[in-house]
């Protein structure tokens, strides 16, 4: 994997600080609902965005995910879901997008979706999330976007790892052995 040329990080690892980064995160959920529009024969407006979080369980996460992207929070101003911690209708819909559907991408292991969807989400977020869930994310993301998913004693080594003060330059310049994960970017 070839390094950010803005920021040096992996690439999607230098969000949310790093625009080039941010916009690869972002564009997981923008091409997935453009290929949900096209699919469909549907045209982009409020209307659909609206219908969509109201039905949320019945879409994969990234068209919900975009769908509020597109809507306004009435309380503070931002796109719905992404204000600022305490805002309670964005508190509420940060909670709610969690009830879109999970589907695993052809040729990913069983359950790394699920990974792809908590990592897009606290990377575009991170404001809404502890320093810790953000580095494990800015370093877990590019990897699972891989196709790869750490077992529980490896996600569970890089906790410890982050716990004890390890930086993202630790975590990504070493060739680790988290218990066996053993990998070299």
């Amino acid at each position: 994997m070839e390094r950010c040329a803005e920021c040096g990080r992996w690439p999607y690892g230098g969000a949310p600080g790093c625009a080039r980064c941010l916009a690869l995160v972002d564009r997981v959920v923008e091409d997935g609902y453009q290929a949900f529009l096209a699919e469909h024969g549907l045209d982009d407006d409020q209307a659909l965005a609206e219908m969509i979080v109201e039905e949320i369980k019945g879409y994969d996460w990234w068209v919900v995910d975009a769908a509020f992207d597109r809507l306004t929070c009435a309380a503070c101003g931002s796109r719905r879901g992404r204000g600022p911690v305490g805002c309670g209708p964005c508190d509420l819909d940060e909670g709610f997008r969690y009830s879109a559907r999970e589907v695993d991408r052809p040729g990913a292991m069983s359950r790394n979706e699920h990974g792809i969807r908590v990592g897009v989400a606290v990377l575009r977020n991170g404001h809404r999330h502890s320093p810790r869930a953000l580095l494990s994310w800015q370093v877990g993301l590019p990897l699972l976007l891989s196709g790869w998913l750490p077992t529980t004693p490896q996600a569970q080594a890089l906790r410890a790892r982050i716990n004890k003060g390890a930086t993202y330059e630790d975590l990504a310049t070493e060739a680790p052995d988290y218990t066996g994960w053993n990998i070299v970017i």
